[in-house]
């Protein structure tokens, strides 16, 4: 789960593993623009201004939501149901004005059920391509571990190079295309598990949780006072973007400065996990572009040109929990992916320092 008080109390066991707050560059030394910034700001506010109407709780998936909105990236959503993963997708996609579709994975459904093909019409004697749902802006793959690999292959040309290939012919994806999969943690007839090299193309794994006691009674509040979470979607949650907006702030997020003692800490962090007791598989180099990319998205919606060690930490886990494989040993003593990776991340130091 993408949550900055677990991470910094975590480290703060230790002294030497403090964060600094300090900035790492001088201003001048900034790649972002000061208004570009400001308006990327102002636009994360409108939408959890937005979201807040609708959702009561969630701030940590709602953290990474936005941090991979922000980062041109994937989320893979692990989920028990009935906990708002598909309106979530829905306002999403109505508060950014994007073009949204659903999936319903099944174990037979097929690719061409998610790419489309083409049919032979007989009044122009002629065979059409009618696309599939994957021809969004925001796609919600909905029990993602329910189709068989076939049918995951498919996808990965899409969300890695955003196009679909057919008869030789490469239609691209309206940008900017997202993809939000949900898998259900419990259940294990009738799923697949997913390919490594699927998981991989994922920035951030993220983890919904139930709601607090005081959320879960003020959720039943509304439900009492007529008030459903559709009909406030549909009456309250306002458009506030449009999609060259979201490429824009993606735009911006690439220009955020990191200095070189953070990508050596970076790619610290991912050297670590290789090897590291309890893990079978370490992290591969996507892992730690998918920090760099993700400590980015999370500078700049804080206002910051440049990269602090916090900002790094905090999008660890949800990068690296689904790129590593724990040993059967670790398994059998009920140790979780989450658990020793931040024991790996203790172990590495973090760079402290100012750079004028």
């Amino acid at each position: 789960m993408l949550s900055r008080p677990p991470a910094r109390s975590t480290l703060n066991q230790n002294k030497d593993h403090r964060m600094s707050e300090a900035p790492f560059h001088s201003a001048a030394d900034f790649s972002a623009d000061p208004g570009e910034m400001q308006a990327s700001r102002d636009l994360i506010t409108r939408i959890r201004a937005e979201l807040a109407k609708l959702f009561v709780g969630q701030d940590a998936l709602v953290d990474g939501l936005l941090t991979a909105i922000a980062a041109g990236g994937h989320v893979l959503v692990e989920s028990l149901p009935g906990l708002g993963k598909t309106l979530l997708v829905k306002a999403i996609g109505k508060i950014l004005g994007l073009k949204t579709n659903r999936i319903q994975f099944t174990p037979d459904l097929m690719p061409s059920d998610i790419t489309g093909s083409h049919v032979f019409d007989m009044g122009e004697r002629r065979f059409v391509f009618h696309p599939g749902p994957v021809f969004a802006q925001f796609l919600l793959a909905d029990e993602f571990n329910r189709a068989p690999a076939k049918t995951h292959s498919a996808l990965l040309e899409v969300m890695q190079e955003r196009q679909v290939t057919l008869d030789g012919r490469q239609l691209p994806l309206e940008p900017p295309f997202l993809v939000m999969a949900t898998q259900n943690p419990i259940e294990n007839e009738g799923t697949y598990n997913l390919p490594e090299a699927q998981l991989d193309r994922f920035l951030f794994k993220l983890v919904m949780t139930y709601p607090q006691l005081a959320e879960e009674e003020r959720i039943y509040a509304l439900f009492l006072a007529g008030d459903s979470p559709e009909r406030i979607l549909e009456r309250d949650v306002r458009t506030v973007a449009n999609p060259a907006q979201v490429i824009a702030l993606q735009a911006a997020a690439g220009r955020i400065l990191v200095e070189p003692m953070l990508v050596s800490y970076i790619a610290a962090l991912v050297q670590r996990t290789r090897g590291y007791p309890g893990l079978f598989l370490g992290a591969s180099p996507r892992a730690g572009i998918a920090m760099l990319t993700a400590a980015r998205a999370i500078a700049l919606w804080r206002g910051r040109g440049y990269v602090i060690p916090d900002d790094v930490v905090e999008v660890a886990l949800p990068a690296l929990r689904h790129r590593v494989i724990l040993n059967p040993e670790a398994e059998i003593e009920g140790k979780t992916a989450d658990s020793i990776l931040a024991e790996a991340i203790r172990s590495v130091p973090v760079p402290r320092g100012v750079v004028g």
